[in-house]
């Protein structure tokens, strides 16, 4: 037996930072939502208990140290499941990328092996077992635009937000996200996001307000250790972009846009500029798909 699931991308809103926690994690308020630039994981039934994972990006781990790979064993080990899988991640998002891959893969993971090995698990239960594997895989497993808290890990749903464009560009770098987040100084931020205004702005799908509401208070230590997602940002901006902002801790930027003329001139900007440049739509819908 085999199925695949499809797993996307997320984009970042908003992103604030409130304070460091005693687990050593930042307390966050995040607003996200997923958009149509997707890995695609296949799994296949295994019956010698083996887990396996195999992935069309070279470079990709396939043991452990892969979300999605992790998310197979804890399930595996939890629910004392005798059967094994076969992942394969057919690679779309590109890697350290700020936009939640490696999570959105062991999301997709949960959701498939739940279906695969029969578990009857709830999505809730799903969501509260990849807190576990990564910070970003509650949100994942759910999809959709959420408002997160904590690590992470509190989600409470939102609507779908205005309709629009998304242009995503990211530079040929791998961005860490402990060094971006050993680099920030949470009593030196003096410019959060308005999360309220941006909760509205979804709600009320106003694409006007959702991009004055844009904000990411990592950008400016990613920019300032990676001069590269700078110039992105500022060839946006000189294109017409209706809204721009960093995603996560990059080095991928996103623009927003209404307008598809727009789009077009953009695409073409960054396509000059760097290779891996996409233009997607916003998902809005909640929890993956399972394509077969």
């Amino acid at each position: 037996m085999r199925i695949s699931v499809k797993a996307p991308a997320k984009i970042n809103l908003t992103l604030d930072v409130l304070a460091k926690r005693p687990d050593g994690y930042h307390e966050v308020e995040m607003v996200m939502t997923t958009v149509d630039l997707a890995d695609r994981v296949d799994l296949t039934l295994r019956e010698d208990g083996e887990i396996t994972l195999d992935c069309s990006a070279s470079f990709v781990p396939d043991d452990i140290r892969n979300h999605a790979y992790k998310a197979a064993v804890l399930l595996q080990e939890r629910y004392q499941v005798r059967q094994g899988v076969q992942l394969y991640i057919d690679k779309q998002i590109p890697v350290a990328a700020g936009l939640a891959g490696g999570s959105s893969d062991a999301a997709a993971t949960l959701r498939g092996l739940n279906q695969l090995w029969n578990l009857g698990l709830t999505v809730d239960e799903l969501a509260e077992i990849g807190a576990e594997i990564g910070s970003d895989v509650p949100f994942c497993v759910y999809g959709g635009t959420a408002l997160a808290k904590g690590r992470g890990e509190q989600i409470t749903h939102l609507g779908t937000p205005a309709s629009c464009w998304v242009i995503l560009a990211k530079p040929p770098i791998g961005v860490s996200t402990p060094d971006v987040y050993g680099n920030l100084r949470v009593d030196k931020i003096d410019n959060h996001p308005d999360t309220k205004q941006m909760l509205r702005a979804v709600s009320e799908q106003d694409f006007s307000l959702m991009c004055q509401s844009l904000g990411n208070v990592l950008e400016n230590v990613t920019l300032a250790l990676y001069p590269q997602v700078r110039q992105i940002k500022e060839l946006m901006i000189a294109s017409g972009a209706d809204g721009v902002l960093m995603s996560g801790s990059g080095p991928t930027v996103f623009a927003l846009v209404q307008k598809e003329a727009k789009v077009h001139r953009i695409y073409n900007a960054l396509r000059g500029f760097v290779k891996d440049v996409f233009v997607v739509r916003m998902l809005g819908s909640q929890e993956g798909e399972i394509l077969a």
